[in-house]
C-alpha cells in the first residue's frame, strides 16, 4: 500500500508560491541593479562583501565557497576574473599548502565600497520597506527556521 502525497493547502500553496516568486526574481533584481550601477553581478558582489568582512580581508576558497552557497569551480572563475581586474589576489594557504586563499586588494575594496550604497538601498526598497518593522523581525525568525533546515539538508549530502 503506498501512502498517498502530503499535497499543500491553499495557505500553504500561496506561500510556497509567494516564495517561488521571491527565490527566483529577487536575485534577478539584484543582479540587474548591480550590473547596471556597478558592473558586477549579485553573486560577485556577495563573493567581495564576504572578503571585505574579514578581518584579513582573506579566506580560503573552500570556506568562500560554502559561505556564498557556491562551487568551488563557479567560485574559481569568478576568481580569475577578479585577478584579472585587480580585486583579488590568490595564494597558497602557508598554513597547509593543500589550500588557496583569496584576498581582496585595495582595488577590490574600494570596488566593493562603491557598490555597496546602491545595493543596500535595492535590498532596502526590495525587502524591508514593504514591512513593518514587526514583519521584519516574524519574516527573520521564519527565514531562519527554514534555512537551518536548508543548511541541515545540504550537510547531509
Amino acid at each position: 500500500m503506498t501512502d498517498s502525497p502530503r499535497w499543500l493547502d491553499d495557505d500553504q500553496q500561496q506561500v510556497w508560491a509567494d516564495l517561488r516568486t521571491v527565490v527566483i526574481a529577487l536575485p534577478a533584481l539584484l543582479d540587474r541593479q548591480l550590473e547596471r550601477d556597478a558592473g558586477i553581478s549579485n553573486f560577485e558582489y556577495s563573493v567581495m562583501a564576504r572578503l571585505s568582512m574579514t578581518e584579513t580581508l582573506t579566506m580560503r576558497l573552500s570556506d568562500l565557497a560554502v559561505e556564498c552557497n557556491s562551487t568551488l569551480p563557479r567560485l574559481s572563475k569568478v576568481m580569475a576574473r577578479f585577478e584579472r581586474s585587480g580585486w583579488v589576489r590568490r595564494f597558497p594557504d602557508p598554513d597547509n599548502g593543500r589550500y588557496t586563499l583569496a584576498e581582496l586588494t585595495a582595488a577590490g575594496r574600494q570596488k566593493v565600497e562603491n557598490s555597496a550604497p546602491g545595493h543596500v538601498e535595492e535590498v532596502r526598497r526590495l525587502v524591508f520597506e514593504p514591512l513593518s518593522p514587526a514583519q521584519q523581525r516574524r519574516l527573520g525568525a521564519a527565514l531562519a527556521q527554514v534555512a537551518k533546515v536548508v543548511r541541515e539538508s545540504l550537510e547531509d549530502r
